[in-house]
């Protein structure tokens, strides 16, 4: 396992979150001791003013540094930066240059896999994880360089997968045996270890983080994450091109029928100025199917205390009933 991926407190990434991950929600994840992540095209900056991708590193760097000297005993979490390497992200470049200046620990790659977005990486000594779908992705993305992979499994919020994470990780991890994440409904400390369990070292959590103080997120959002379940989650390729998971009430909201929605194809996607179509993301809300474990807007610090305490009782209740020679 690379040492960026070591000594975290849980095995648990938090999910880059389109809009919603800005520098309080990385630093808040990676204090509790969890990856903190974000999507370099979340730091906009206005036309002629200084890259806010920089600023955002800036803080990030200089608050997890000074967290690490006040407390040696429990240090933070790594942080990692997604990039988008389609080809609509204009600023891939550039951002690329900044995360390589800032030696960005972690990359996340999604949407394409490109031999010189890794190489950029390890010429910093950064780990890259490439998010894929299915196990075609997967096998791609290693030959072109990535060292690990993030199975985008079927529930996942946002652009997400239609495999079973049974079936996903099982072919994957048939051949790889580097760092996996699995992304999918998981939402508790339970589903952690479930993701554990099927061959995963990382559980990939985003939607329980929307519903955090520190996460950018409009307060309704927030209360639409707590006040709906896996049956309120709407499949769908219209908003960006690409299928993902999204809140029937945004929908609904927006003024459109979220049971009979046109589809849409790649061509529609347009990162490089946040939205394919009006109201994608900002007013048609993401979400994975596992928020039905989640009943109230906590803290970050909060939130990963609650999953630890489940994630620990979950594990004793299994090797309880199941010790390792097999009898009870």
């Amino acid at each position: 396992m690379p040492k960026a991926l070591q000594g975290m407190r849980l095995p648990m990434i938090g999910a880059p979150l389109f809009i919603i991950s800005v520098p309080e929600l990385v630093i808040a994840q990676c204090k509790a001791g969890i990856v903190g992540s974000f999507p370099a095209l979340n730091a906009r900056e206005a036309d002629g003013e200084p890259p806010l991708l920089e600023v955002w590193l800036k803080q990030i760097t200089e608050a997890l540094d000074r967290h690490n000297q006040d407390n040696p005993d429990r240090p933070a979490a790594p942080f990692a930066v997604n990039q988008i390497v389609h080809r609509s992200n204009t600023r891939l470049e550039r951002d690329m240059e900044i995360c390589h200046r800032w030696k960005v620990p972690l990359w996340i790659t999604s949407l394409g896999a490109r031999p010189e977005v890794n190489e950029a990486a390890h010429a910093c000594g950064g780990v890259v994880l490439h998010d894929v779908i299915n196990n075609r992705f997967a096998h791609k993305a290693i030959k072109k360089g990535a060292d690990g992979l993030i199975a985008v499994a079927a529930g996942a919020g946002g652009h997400a997968g239609q495999q079973s994470p049974l079936a996903l990780i099982s072919e994957i991890r048939s051949w790889f045996e580097g760092p996996v994440a699995l992304s999918g409904a998981i939402a508790n400390g339970r589903s952690l270890l479930a993701a554990r369990a099927l061959g995963a070292d990382f559980g990939y959590v985003g939607s329980p983080f929307i519903a955090t103080t520190e996460a950018n997120a409009q307060q309704p959002y927030k209360e639409m994450i707590v006040d709906s379940g896996a049956d309120d989650i709407i499949y769908s390729s219209l908003f960006t091109g690409v299928s993902g998971n999204y809140l029937r009430g945004s929908i609904e909201n927006a003024g459109m029928d979220p049971d009979n929605l046109q589809t849409a194809d790649a061509s529609a996607m347009n990162f490089s100025d946040g939205s394919s179509k009006p109201k994608a993301w900002k007013e048609i809300w993401g979400s994975g199917q596992g928020i039905g474990a989640i009943k109230n807007i906590n803290s970050v610090a909060s939130l990963v205390d609650q999953i630890a305490k489940e994630y620990a009782i979950a594990g004793s209740r299994l090797a309880g009933d199941f010790p390792a020679n097999g009898r009870s």
